[in-house]
């Protein structure tokens, strides 16, 4: 067997199963009644290297050696874009089960890989795998795809002996669209319970070589190419903000860290910001449909992410600021604590309701058709209009007037700021969210410098008006309580009575520096305001 040195574009879907689904899926019709010929199963040895510093870990490469029948093959794997499906990879054959940086002639691959020597690299894991593979056509003629299903079951393995199993199904695209692949998985989730799963063998490897855990992801910036044309820039954005939301399903899932839910959250605003501003270039029964969904999985996360602020950021600043008896003798501290435990318990069962809505079918039914949707460009699927003709323009054209339009709004929203409400600094809160988020999708597209800063002080404010969000929905939460029949100890009522006080005097206390940046941000010079562009 030869195997020649070659680049290209790995685009593939993974799906996590359970083991003993494994036979079901190889014989479901989506599989067996497509495919030609005999299903061909091999055992896959492959070993990965880093530095002892992960350097290449810090550069999201990967590099590997696959042994193949009496052969080594040597990988190097790019990063994807989050989000996206792609990423890019180069093959060599090597003389033996270690690295040989010669082999590799891409430039491209060398320059990932950066300065890096063969004495340098070391074992860290190997990934032992049985793979039987199928090859399906899907549609006929020119538009049909062809696609590689791997059925991966093995384990991975740290040099000191331990190990973590591995139940997957892979879909690589070989040839034609990649909405297949969705489709395909969609059709496998009809035969067995699956899961779309974004880790690779590589990242769970890692996990298991340094003993770490999953960890949180915050939303990266996004690039857009100066020549992306509206629909491919609103591809981008909604592949980025699904992916930020995947990103951190797994820590989610553990519920250890608060943050986690919290990162779920923001990237389903993102989304359901990023839909509504593109409103006008989805068809209507698409864009209900995705909202509805947006927001039947942010109502599931919600609950969870309230209670984790009102612990962290209401309840302990009282926490720590008391530390007397009341007037009786008795420990306030105690009150404080009893309302502790209570909040904790309404905590941990919206981290069940969390862990529930992630699992079920609804899920994954709605990821795997919201995959498909975007990557068929279903947005196309209406009639011809002003609007729908300009998804094909360049949305360097676009963003000024979207940006000016969320401004505007803003400001409207704000306007006599001093004499608002709650509630309606509460809209207003919103208002800047999408603004903020707006300016963050397409910041790539301006001036760096000037889009940061005005990003920063738009979320210094945002944040500022979020913790009187918070101190109201702190309310709403201390009368829901005890709203499932337990009972309240004693000096709970007492202890929320202070909680809500106590942030009562500090909101009163920020008002002039609220209305200061109110002030600074209603001045603020607009970053994508140019002289030979449209307002």
């Amino acid at each position: 067997m030869v195997v020649e040195a070659e680049s290209n574009r790995e685009t593939e879907l993974k799906l996590a199963v359970r083991a003993e689904d494994m036979a079901k899926l190889r014989s479901c019709p989506a599989v067996a009644s497509r495919a030609k010929g005999k299903a061909g199963t091999k055992t896959l040895e492959s070993t990965y290297y880093d530095t002892a510093d992960r350097r290449l870990a810090g550069r999201l490469v990967t590099l590997r050696v696959r042994k193949v029948g009496n052969q080594f093959l040597q990988t190097v794997k790019g990063a994807p874009e989050r989000g996206e499906l792609g990423r890019a990879e180069w093959e060599h054959p090597v003389a033996g089960p270690a690295p040989d940086l010669s082999a590799i002639e891409s430039q491209e691959a060398l320059d990932l890989l950066g300065p890096i020597s063969a004495a340098e690299l070391q074992p860290l894991f190997t990934t032992v795998i049985q793979r039987t593979v199928r090859v399906v056509t899907m549609g006929e003629g020119e538009t049909a795809t062809r696609i590689e299903v791997a059925f991966d079951s093995g384990e991975i393995r740290s040099p000191d002996g331990a190990s973590i199993p591995v139940s997957e199904v892979e879909l690589e695209l070989l040839e034609g669209s990649a909405a297949a692949l969705y489709e395909l998985a969609l059709e496998l989730a009809q035969a067995a319970p699956l899961r779309l799963d974004p880790r690779t063998k590589a990242e769970r490897g890692y996990a298991l070589a340094d003993g770490t855990v999953d960890k949180v992801v915050k939303a990266g910036k996004l690039e857009l190419d100066g020549d992306a044309t509206v629909e491919g820039a609103l591809a981008r954005i909604l592949r980025s903000c699904i992916g930020h939301m995947l990103a951190n399903e797994a820590v989610t899932l553990i519920g250890e860290d608060a943050e986690g839910v919290h990162q779920m959250r923001v990237a389903l605003r993102r989304l359901r910001s990023a839909l509504a501003l593109f409103k006008h270039f989805i068809p209507a029964d698409s864009y209900a449909w995705l909202v509805g969904e947006v927001k039947w999985l942010g109502g599931s996360l919600g609950p969870a992410r309230d209670w984790d602020v009102f612990l962290a950021e209401l309840l302990e600043p009282v926490k720590d600021s008391f530390h007397r008896a009341d007037g009786h003798g008795k420990p306030l501290q105690e009150d404080i604590d009893a309302l502790a435990t209570a909040a904790r318990a309404r905590r941990d069962r919206a981290y069940e309701g969390v862990r529930e809505a992630i699992r079920s079918e609804r899920y994954t039914s709605f990821l795997l058709k919201f995959g498909a949707w975007v990557e068929s460009r279903g947005w196309r699927d209406q009639p011809v209009s002003e609007h729908s003709a300009r998804l094909f323009d360049p949305v360097e054209d676009l963003a000024d007037h979207l940006l000016a339009r969320r401004a505007k709004k803003a400001r409207r929203a704000g306007h006599g700021f001093a004499s608002l409400s709650v509630t309606e600094r509460h809209q207003l809160r919103i208002a800047l969210k999408k603004l903020r988020y707006a300016a963050e999708f397409f910041r790539s597209l301006y001036d760096d410098k000037p889009a940061r800063r005005y990003i920063q002080d738009l979320s210094a404010f945002q944040d500022a008006l979020g913790h009187l969000n918070d101190v109201a929905t702190a309310t709403r939460l201390l009368h829901e309580l005890h709203d499932d029949g337990s009972r309240p100890e004693p000096g709970e009522p007492r202890a929320a009575g202070i909680v809500i006080g106590w942030h009562a005097r500090g909101v009163a206390e920020s008002e002039t520096a609220l209305r200061g940046l109110w002030e600074e941000f209603a001045d603020a010079k607009a970053f994508w305001s140019k002289p030979d562009r449209e307002g």
